[in-house]
Protein backbone atom coordinates (compact mmCIF):
# COMPACT_ATOMS: atom_id res chain seq x y z
CA UNK A 1 0.00 0.00 0.00
CA UNK A 2 1.47 3.35 -1.04
CA UNK A 3 -0.28 5.47 1.60
CA UNK A 4 -1.84 4.31 4.86
CA UNK A 5 -3.79 6.68 7.08
CA UNK A 6 -4.89 5.48 10.51
CA UNK A 7 -7.02 7.31 13.05
CA UNK A 8 -6.10 10.68 11.58
CA UNK A 9 -7.58 13.68 13.34
CA UNK A 10 -7.26 17.46 13.43
CA UNK A 11 -8.93 19.74 15.95
CA UNK A 12 -9.30 23.49 15.59
CA UNK A 13 -10.42 25.30 18.72
CA UNK A 14 -12.16 22.23 20.07
CA UNK A 15 -13.90 21.41 16.79
CA UNK A 16 -13.01 18.22 14.94
CA UNK A 17 -12.27 19.11 11.30
CA UNK A 18 -11.04 15.55 10.72
CA UNK A 19 -11.76 12.75 13.18
CA UNK A 20 -10.45 9.20 13.27
CA UNK A 21 -10.05 8.80 9.50
CA UNK A 22 -8.65 5.58 8.04
CA UNK A 23 -7.68 5.48 4.36
CA UNK A 24 -5.64 3.11 2.19
CA UNK A 25 -4.36 4.48 -1.12
CA UNK A 26 -3.10 1.68 -3.39
CA UNK A 27 -0.25 2.39 -5.77
CA UNK A 28 -1.08 3.05 -9.40
CA UNK A 29 -4.76 3.78 -8.77
CA UNK A 30 -7.03 6.82 -8.58
CA UNK A 31 -8.63 7.45 -5.21
CA UNK A 32 -11.33 10.12 -4.93
CA UNK A 33 -12.26 11.87 -1.69
CA UNK A 34 -15.80 13.23 -1.76
CA UNK A 35 -18.22 14.80 0.68
CA UNK A 36 -20.28 17.92 1.28
CA UNK A 37 -18.72 21.33 1.88
CA UNK A 38 -17.04 21.40 5.28
CA UNK A 39 -16.60 17.63 5.37
CA UNK A 40 -12.85 17.97 6.00
CA UNK A 41 -11.53 17.04 2.56
CA UNK A 42 -9.04 19.89 2.10
CA UNK A 43 -8.01 19.62 5.74
CA UNK A 44 -7.24 15.95 5.13
CA UNK A 45 -5.04 16.87 2.16
CA UNK A 46 -3.23 19.48 4.25
CA UNK A 47 -2.54 16.83 6.89
CA UNK A 48 -1.17 14.40 4.30
CA UNK A 49 1.07 17.04 2.70
CA UNK A 50 2.33 18.42 6.00
CA UNK A 51 0.67 21.84 5.95
CA UNK A 52 -1.15 20.89 9.18
CA UNK A 53 0.16 18.79 12.02
CA UNK A 54 -2.39 16.16 13.06
CA UNK A 55 -3.90 16.14 16.53
CA UNK A 56 -4.06 12.35 16.41
CA UNK A 57 -3.34 9.40 14.16
CA UNK A 58 -0.59 8.40 11.76
CA UNK A 59 0.31 8.79 8.09
CA UNK A 60 2.56 6.16 6.50
CA UNK A 61 3.96 6.66 2.99
CA UNK A 62 5.89 3.91 1.22
CA UNK A 63 6.29 2.19 4.58
CA UNK A 64 7.71 5.29 6.31
CA UNK A 65 5.99 7.23 9.08
CA UNK A 66 5.63 10.81 7.80
CA UNK A 67 3.14 11.99 10.43
CA UNK A 68 3.56 15.72 10.98
CA UNK A 69 6.41 15.99 8.47
CA UNK A 70 6.86 19.51 7.05
CA UNK A 71 5.75 20.21 3.45
CA UNK A 72 9.28 20.62 2.07
CA UNK A 73 10.09 17.15 3.40
CA UNK A 74 6.90 15.46 2.19
CA UNK A 75 7.65 16.81 -1.29
CA UNK A 76 11.09 15.23 -1.13
CA UNK A 77 9.48 11.98 -0.02
CA UNK A 78 7.37 12.07 -3.19
CA UNK A 79 4.06 13.76 -2.35
CA UNK A 80 2.89 16.73 -4.42
CA UNK A 81 -0.23 18.79 -3.74
CA UNK A 82 -2.26 21.21 -5.85
CA UNK A 83 -4.91 23.59 -4.53
CA UNK A 84 -8.48 24.38 -5.49
CA UNK A 85 -7.44 28.01 -5.88
CA UNK A 86 -4.20 27.93 -7.83
CA UNK A 87 -1.18 29.17 -5.91
CA UNK A 88 1.43 30.29 -8.42
CA UNK A 89 4.12 32.96 -8.33
CA UNK A 90 1.89 35.52 -10.01
CA UNK A 91 4.56 37.90 -11.31
CA UNK A 92 6.79 35.11 -12.62
CA UNK A 93 6.54 33.42 -15.99
CA UNK A 94 4.96 30.02 -16.41
CA UNK A 95 8.39 28.47 -16.99
CA UNK A 96 9.82 30.12 -13.86
CA UNK A 97 6.93 28.71 -11.83
CA UNK A 98 7.57 25.16 -13.02
CA UNK A 99 11.32 25.54 -12.51
CA UNK A 100 10.54 26.20 -8.84
CA UNK A 101 9.27 22.63 -8.61
CA UNK A 102 12.51 21.31 -10.10
CA UNK A 103 14.54 22.75 -7.21
CA UNK A 104 13.38 19.88 -4.98
CA UNK A 105 15.48 17.39 -6.98
CA UNK A 106 18.45 19.69 -7.59
CA UNK A 107 21.87 18.51 -6.40
CA UNK A 108 23.38 21.98 -6.41
CA UNK A 109 23.86 24.10 -3.31
CA UNK A 110 24.16 27.84 -2.71
CA UNK A 111 27.90 27.84 -3.38
CA UNK A 112 27.31 26.09 -6.72
CA UNK A 113 24.81 28.78 -7.64
CA UNK A 114 27.11 31.67 -6.71
CA UNK A 115 30.10 30.20 -8.52
CA UNK A 116 28.03 28.73 -11.36
CA UNK A 117 29.91 25.47 -11.06
CA UNK A 118 29.64 22.73 -13.70
CA UNK A 119 27.22 20.91 -11.40
CA UNK A 120 25.01 23.99 -11.20
CA UNK A 121 25.03 24.45 -14.97
CA UNK A 122 24.14 20.78 -15.49
CA UNK A 123 21.28 21.08 -13.00
CA UNK A 124 20.09 24.27 -14.66
CA UNK A 125 19.96 22.63 -18.09
CA UNK A 126 18.27 19.51 -16.74
CA UNK A 127 15.70 21.59 -14.84
CA UNK A 128 14.75 23.60 -17.91
CA UNK A 129 14.39 20.43 -19.95
CA UNK A 130 12.21 18.81 -17.27
CA UNK A 131 10.11 21.96 -16.80
CA UNK A 132 9.42 22.22 -20.52
CA UNK A 133 8.64 18.49 -20.69
CA UNK A 134 6.05 18.84 -17.91
CA UNK A 135 4.51 21.88 -19.58
CA UNK A 136 4.29 19.88 -22.79
CA UNK A 137 2.68 17.02 -20.88
CA UNK A 138 -0.08 19.22 -19.44
CA UNK A 139 -0.62 21.05 -22.73
CA UNK A 140 0.83 24.39 -21.65
CA UNK A 141 4.25 24.53 -23.34
CA UNK A 142 3.10 27.39 -25.57
CA UNK A 143 2.51 29.49 -22.43
CA UNK A 144 6.05 29.08 -21.06
CA UNK A 145 6.97 32.75 -21.28
CA UNK A 146 3.60 34.18 -20.27
CA UNK A 147 3.13 35.83 -16.86
CA UNK A 148 1.23 33.37 -14.67
CA UNK A 149 -1.26 35.87 -13.24
CA UNK A 150 -2.44 36.83 -16.73
CA UNK A 151 -3.59 33.32 -17.62
CA UNK A 152 -7.22 32.15 -17.39
CA UNK A 153 -8.09 29.79 -14.53
CA UNK A 154 -8.05 26.65 -16.66
CA UNK A 155 -4.52 27.40 -17.88
CA UNK A 156 -3.34 28.23 -14.37
CA UNK A 157 -4.60 24.84 -13.20
CA UNK A 158 -2.54 23.15 -15.91
CA UNK A 159 0.55 25.13 -14.86
CA UNK A 160 0.03 24.20 -11.20
CA UNK A 161 -0.11 20.54 -12.23
CA UNK A 162 3.11 20.95 -14.21
CA UNK A 163 4.77 22.56 -11.19
CA UNK A 164 3.70 19.64 -9.00
CA UNK A 165 4.84 17.10 -11.61
CA UNK A 166 8.25 18.80 -11.77
CA UNK A 167 8.90 17.63 -8.19
CA UNK A 168 8.76 14.05 -9.57
CA UNK A 169 6.06 12.78 -7.20
CA UNK A 170 4.97 9.24 -6.47
CA UNK A 171 1.64 10.51 -5.12
CA UNK A 172 -0.28 13.49 -6.53
CA UNK A 173 -2.91 15.15 -4.32
CA UNK A 174 -5.27 17.11 -6.59
CA UNK A 175 -7.68 19.45 -4.82
CA UNK A 176 -10.70 20.05 -7.09
CA UNK A 177 -8.74 19.99 -10.36
CA UNK A 178 -11.89 20.60 -12.40
CA UNK A 179 -13.39 23.41 -10.32
CA UNK A 180 -14.51 26.31 -12.48
CA UNK A 181 -14.08 24.45 -15.76
CA UNK A 182 -16.67 23.67 -18.41
CA UNK A 183 -17.65 20.15 -19.51
CA UNK A 184 -15.04 19.96 -22.27
CA UNK A 185 -12.25 21.19 -19.96
CA UNK A 186 -13.39 18.78 -17.23
CA UNK A 187 -13.14 15.86 -19.64
CA UNK A 188 -9.67 17.02 -20.70
CA UNK A 189 -8.51 17.13 -17.08
CA UNK A 190 -9.86 13.61 -16.58
CA UNK A 191 -7.77 12.44 -19.54
CA UNK A 192 -4.72 14.22 -18.12
CA UNK A 193 -5.17 12.49 -14.74
CA UNK A 194 -5.34 9.09 -16.47
CA UNK A 195 -2.11 9.95 -18.28
CA UNK A 196 -0.46 10.72 -14.94
CA UNK A 197 -1.39 7.24 -13.71
CA UNK A 198 -0.02 5.76 -16.93
CA UNK A 199 3.29 7.45 -16.00
CA UNK A 200 3.31 5.56 -12.70
CA UNK A 201 1.96 8.37 -10.52
CA UNK A 202 -0.72 7.48 -7.98
CA UNK A 203 -3.49 10.07 -7.81
CA UNK A 204 -5.71 11.07 -4.91
CA UNK A 205 -8.20 13.79 -5.71
CA UNK A 206 -10.89 15.85 -4.03
CA UNK A 207 -13.64 16.71 -6.49
CA UNK A 208 -17.28 17.83 -6.41
CA UNK A 209 -18.10 16.97 -10.02
CA UNK A 210 -19.67 13.58 -9.50
CA UNK A 211 -19.77 12.54 -13.14
CA UNK A 212 -16.00 13.03 -13.30
CA UNK A 213 -15.44 11.11 -10.06
CA UNK A 214 -17.63 8.18 -11.06
CA UNK A 215 -15.96 7.87 -14.46
CA UNK A 216 -12.41 8.29 -13.17
CA UNK A 217 -11.93 6.81 -9.70
CA UNK A 218 -10.92 3.25 -8.90
CA UNK A 219 -12.06 3.77 -5.33
CA UNK A 220 -13.96 6.49 -3.47
CA UNK A 221 -13.73 7.56 0.15
CA UNK A 222 -16.62 9.62 1.52
CA UNK A 223 -16.23 12.10 4.37
CA UNK A 224 -18.99 13.79 6.35
CA UNK A 225 -18.41 16.09 9.32
CA UNK A 226 -14.74 15.09 9.30
CA UNK A 227 -15.36 11.36 9.51
CA UNK A 228 -15.20 8.58 6.96
CA UNK A 229 -18.69 7.24 6.38
CA UNK A 230 -18.03 4.99 3.39
CA UNK A 231 -15.36 3.62 1.08
CA UNK A 232 -15.58 1.46 -2.00
CA UNK A 233 -15.83 1.32 -5.75
CA UNK A 234 -17.97 3.87 -7.62
CA UNK A 235 -20.67 1.21 -8.06
CA UNK A 236 -20.71 0.50 -4.32
CA UNK A 237 -20.71 4.17 -3.34
CA UNK A 238 -23.65 4.95 -5.66
CA UNK A 239 -25.78 2.47 -3.73
CA UNK A 240 -24.65 3.32 -0.18
CA UNK A 241 -27.62 4.79 1.73
CA UNK A 242 -25.40 6.79 4.08
CA UNK A 243 -23.67 8.44 1.14
CA UNK A 244 -26.94 9.21 -0.63
CA UNK A 245 -28.32 10.80 2.53
CA UNK A 246 -25.18 12.77 3.42
CA UNK A 247 -24.04 13.92 0.03
CA UNK A 248 -25.26 12.41 -3.21
CA UNK A 249 -28.92 12.94 -2.40
CA UNK A 250 -28.25 16.63 -1.90
CA UNK A 251 -27.08 16.74 -5.51
CA UNK A 252 -30.21 15.09 -6.93
CA UNK A 253 -28.41 11.76 -6.71
CA UNK A 254 -25.83 12.71 -9.33
CA UNK A 255 -24.20 9.39 -8.58
CA UNK A 256 -26.44 8.12 -11.32
CA UNK A 257 -24.19 9.88 -13.80
CA UNK A 258 -22.52 7.83 -16.51
CA UNK A 259 -20.84 4.79 -14.93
Amino acid sequence: MLLEVRGLGKTFGGLDAVKGVDIDVPEGRITAIIGPNGAGKSTLFNLLAGFYRPTSGTVTFRGKDITGMKPHRTVREGIARTFQTTQLFEDATVLENVLAGCVVRSRSNAIDAVLRTPRYRRDERASKERAMAELEFVGAAHLAHEIASKLPQEAQKRVSMALALATQPRLMLLDEPAAGTNDEETEAFGDLIRQMVDRGITVCLVEHKMSMVMNLADQIVVLDHGQRIAAGTPAEIKQDPLVIEAYLGAHDHQAGARP
